[in-house]
């Protein structure tokens, strides 16, 4: 039972928005240790297929459990709206998705709610599914912003032009006279100064990350998993460049990771096999 509670909490997103979950797990559980995965070579996630993801997230699943992680977070809404409950019943362990959690916290907040989130997400109604399954009074308005992940990714945030941009995308949202915005992608808490001065100071803005952190501790106080020994180092690995993680979450992580590559197989027909390390290009910076 102490090997399993001190075990690593998987996190994973296409990129660097499941740093705000990682952050998160670092304030409200400070004790527990982290696998985060960055699948930095696929991103965006939010114009693929369902099928796409569905393939993706089987393949970090399986690399997860081979590290012998206790628990999986989907730090990305995108995976949560397109494969969690599909992976649940595959793989056996805890895997947390980020839009109930976010749901419950929106209808807390407001009846008017807005959703900004990538196409893919909002094509699946998964926030309007859940939200209105929690309060089916409430009224639910979604916008697809495709720019966003791609601006973040390319540290971009306070280009003019991701201002516009913004602006574009909420319009629909202030004309609806919305009175909740949920940030419907991790990666769009880096927006935050942007987007609190385009809405008026009214608007609740709700975060999904801090909700599906309370969600795993509950879950791991469940089964017995919480860990109370020091935590170990946060492990980082990335699909793609690893000095180009490095850099770009240093701005939020406030020190510079060190960062591993792992090679992503596509899945084959026949039993899937673990995940395996590129020996001639891993790099640690």
């Amino acid at each position: 039972m102490q090997d399993s509670q001190r075990s690593r909490i998987g996190i994973f997103d296409s990129g660097v928005g499941g740093l705000t979950v990682l952050r998160e797990l670092y304030q409200q559980l400070p004790q527990e240790s982290i696998l985060y995965f960055g699948d930095t070579a696929r991103l965006p996630y939010g114009n693929r297929s369902s099928q796409e993801i569905l393939q993706y997230v089987r393949e970090i699943l399986t690399w997860m459990e081979w590290e012998g992680v206790k628990m999986v977070i989907m730090a990305c809404n995108t995976s949560s709206a397109l494969a969690l409950e599909t992976v649940r019943q595959e793989f056996n362990l805890p895997i947390l998705g980020v839009i109930l959690p976010g749901a419950r916290a929106a209808v807390r907040q407001g009846r008017r709610i807005g959703v900004i989130s990538t196409p893919a997400t909002a094509a699946s109604n998964a926030y309007r599914d859940a939200i209105q399954e929690i309060d089916p009074q409430a009224q639910v308005w979604q916008v697809g912003c495709p720019e966003f992940v791609p601006l973040i990714e390319q540290n971009r945030i306070y280009d003019p032009y991701t201002r516009q941009v913004a602006q574009d995308y909420l319009q629909p949202l202030l004309e609806a006279k919305i009175d909740t915005l949920v940030f419907g992608c991790t990666h769009y808490q880096h927006l935050t100064p942007i987007l609190q001065s385009l809405l008026p100071s009214s608007i609740s803005l709700v975060d999904p990350a801090q909700y599906v952190v309370k969600a795993a501790r509950q879950e791991l106080e469940v089964l017995g998993l919480r860990n109370s020994l020091p935590a170990l180092s946060t492990r980082f690995a990335v699909s793609g460049c690893p000095l180009n993680f490095a850099q770009l979450s240093q701005r939020w992580l406030k020190t510079r990771p060190e960062v591993e590559q792992i090679q992503l197989p596509v899945l084959p027909t026949a039993p899937i096999h673990p995940l395996e390390r590129r020996e001639d290009s891993t790099a640690v910076f």
